[in-house]
């Protein structure tokens, strides 16, 4: 660590009132310990700590700190600092390092937090210099995604409780596309929570019900189906029973739509932002990807270029890569468990559209099936190329071209990755 100039290292215990503070040299000996407050006081003793032992904007020093979100990260990151955001995981194990009893205290934390910067600063990533556009991206990005899945499980606890007094409205809704979760279904389960009222549902009360939801085409020939689908023949609950699932039906749907309204904000808010990022014409213009799933992708990877050394650094981190594990004799090549979760569902994603949407994916996958690969280890594959030529496309500044991106060559018929 002599070699790079740096002579002290920054180390803290983020928590969720106050922060413990250590600065170390580079003999490891304690230089200086605070603890500060969670507030801008705070933030500005940590400032004025720092600057005493030789920080400033062109030598700042780097922190380690367990977390890469928050007020306080966001006020180290001006500037030129690198911070690193450590695995708590890594720095229990690097405090088994120290000692063997096993203790524990908030400043020996930071202090052990200071000294990996110290001894192995180079086998950690600082947090990526992305713009600010593309860390509100992330934000939008996942805050939709967040929503998509809270929408889904509220439109499964409905079609539970449906299954137990109310089938036929499963039956009415579920065939078309959104299922539940479908403007029209909401509306008409508002106004007939239960089998009783929904058999004196009229077909004024329906297409009206339809109305309030947006529909404006095929409104008769709609609620004449949920007519006949609603009064369908069906077992029934007690009537205080069936009142009292009516009621917390209601109460579902009050969340449901609450999630659908969030989705569509965050949706559009994806999109605007999305649509003003420099990187988005590149991202649209590989096969499968849309607005959305083009924002997710890139609010995961991000837009500081020197963020992966290489393709297989990206692979890496989106999991599409194998890992291989060898001990004497044994050795195992397999799929990776650690790995970005949000990119590696993203890339699934990316990878089905590209089937119908790329005749050159769709040959490549149907390669990987016929070599004896399972539908998601071709799935993978796929995704594993197609990130790879995304890596390259993002360094260069092109856009996907077909021709180039699945030529007949003998990378076609590499190992399954």
């Amino acid at each position: 660590m002599r070699g790079n100039g740096l002579s002290v290292f920054c180390g803290i215990d983020w928590a969720e009132s106050h922060h413990d503070v250590a600065l170390v040299d580079q003999d490891g000996q304690l230089v200086a310990k605070r603890r500060i407050s969670d507030d801008l006081a705070g933030y500005r003793l940590l400032l004025d700590l720092l600057a005493e032992h030789g920080d400033s904007p062109e030598t700042p020093i780097p922190v380690a700190i367990e977390t890469s979100s928050g007020l306080l990260v966001a006020v180290l990151r001006t500037g030129r600092r690198k911070i690193f955001a450590i695995n708590p995981l890594a720095a229990a194990r690097y405090r088994d390092r120290h000692g063997v009893s096993r203790k524990k205290s908030d400043p020996g934390d930071a202090l052990v937090l200071a000294n990996i910067l110290r001894t192995d600063m180079h086998a950690h990533r600082p947090l990526p210099d992305d713009s600010d556009l593309a860390r509100a991206i992330t934000v939008l990005a996942r805050a939709q995604q967040d929503a998509v899945w809270a929408r889904q499980q509220i439109a499964n606890q409905i079609r539970s409780l449906l299954r137990e007094y109310y089938p036929v409205a499963l039956d009415a809704f579920l065939g078309k596309q959104g299922g539940l979760t479908r403007p029209e279904a909401r509306a008409v389960l508002a106004v007939a929570p239960t089998p009783s009222t929904a058999a004196r549902m009229t077909l004024p009360q329906l297409r009206a019900a339809l109305k309030r939801a947006g529909r404006s085409r095929g409104i008769d020939a709609e609620a004449e189906r949920l007519k006949t689908a609603l009064r369908f023949e069906q077992a029934h609950q007690p009537t205080l029973v069936e009142e009292a699932m009516g009621r917390q039906l209601l109460a579902l749907l009050t969340q449901l739509d609450a999630a659908c309204k969030a989705v569509e904000d965050l949706t559009e808010a994806v999109e605007a932002s999305f649509r003003r990022h420099p990187d988005a014409e590149i991202l649209l213009s590989f096969p499968g990807m849309g607005i959305q799933l083009g924002a997710r992708v890139l609010a995961e990877i991000g837009d500081d270029r020197a963020r992966f050394a290489d393709a297989r650094a990206l692979k890496a981190y989106a999991g599409s890569a194998p890992i291989t594990r060898a001990s004497g004799k044994k050795r195992f090549v397999g799929r990776r468990y650690i790995k970005n979760n949000r990119l590696t569902n993203a890339g699934h994603q990316w990878a089905f559209a590209a089937l119908t949407a790329s005749p050159g994916a769709a040959a490549h996958y149907r390669r990987r099936r016929d070599r004896g690969d399972w539908h998601a280890q071709a799935q993978r594959h796929l995704f594993n190329r197609m990130i790879g030529q995304l890596y390259h496309c993002l360094q260069t500044r092109q856009h996907f071209d077909e021709q180039h991106a699945f030529t007949s060559s003998s990378a076609d018929l590499a190992v399954a990755a």
